[in-house]
């Protein structure tokens, strides 16, 4: 009885590794170093991150090189980053937004706190197309793109077939119903809607506002990614702000000799 408790164990485990390996990303990090004019690394400084909309505070203090890492942020923006040091000027950078599964870049420069400086140069890297953190193509399309495209049948395909490799729902020469739709890491290939959408069950797995970016990938190296063979569309919903905001739409039905037409 007790290798039957054992064994049982064991495979609990085994799956729940394996269940986590699948899950997909839905945040995102910078990254950096913090130098002086030197090029001298300077360790302790203390890096701010500040989500706007929301009020979100990210902290950390660079390691011994000057190196700095946040992860686990929110998707999005726009952030404003604050790095300061003792006997050295603060510096900001506003306006950052970022991507799923991104780690933005920016190597800082400080200056010393007197009272005559020349040039104080930052210098920020945005992520290249390709990429060390980017392991196989992808589209991402983020909350500002889909305010501003049209949409005809509220349906995430009216967004993912901006991937140059779909054909409708199908993906690189794969029927959809090897795709993989996750919201916030979790799948909703099965979730019993009525609309149509990219998972195998043909449902549409949440309202289009709700969204704040989808990701879609084709052949992600990545052992974080996984569960299709077609295509993986990863969407993040909103986190909220300390605005109020809302949406509205109609549809619009006219005949016209004896046809129906309608339109959103």
């Amino acid at each position: 009885m007790k290798t039957f408790f054992r064994s049982f164990a064991l495979l609990v485990v085994l799956l729940a590794g394996t269940l986590g390996a699948y899950a997909q990303v839905t945040t995102a990090s910078i990254a950096g170093v913090v130098t002086d004019t030197n090029k001298e690394a300077l360790p302790g400084a203390t890096v701010k991150a500040t989500h706007t909309p929301s009020g979100t505070v990210y902290y950390v203090s660079t390691q011994v090189n000057g190196r700095f890492n946040i992860a686990g942020m929110r998707i999005g923006g726009p952030y404003t980053i604050e790095i300061s040091f003792v006997g050295y000027k603060n510096e900001n950078i506003s306006n950052v937004n970022l991507s799923i599964g991104e780690e933005a870049t920016y190597n800082v420069v400080l200056a010393e706190d007197a009272a005559t400086l020349d040039d104080v140069i930052i210098v920020g890297e945005r992520n290249p197309i390709i990429s060390s953190n980017r392991t196989g193509s992808q589209e991402i399309i983020t909350r500002d793109k889909m305010d501003r495209l049209p949409t005809i049948n509220r349906s995430l395909t009216d967004f993912t077939k901006l991937t140059p490799m779909s054909s409708g729902s199908n993906f690189a020469g794969t029927s959809y119903r090897y795709n993989n739709v996750t919201v916030d890491g979790a799948s909703f290939n099965n979730s019993f809607g009525l609309s149509s959408s990219l998972g195998a069950s043909g449902t549409e797995p949440i309202s289009l506002e709700a969204i704040e970016q989808i990701q879609v990938m084709i052949a992600p190296y990545d052992v974080r990614n996984g569960s299709f063979t077609g295509a993986g569309i990863n969407s993040v919903t909103k986190s909220g702000t300390n605005e109020w905001k809302g949406t509205a739409y109609w549809y619009e039905i006219s005949f016209i000799g004896g046809y129906t037409s309608e339109r959103c």
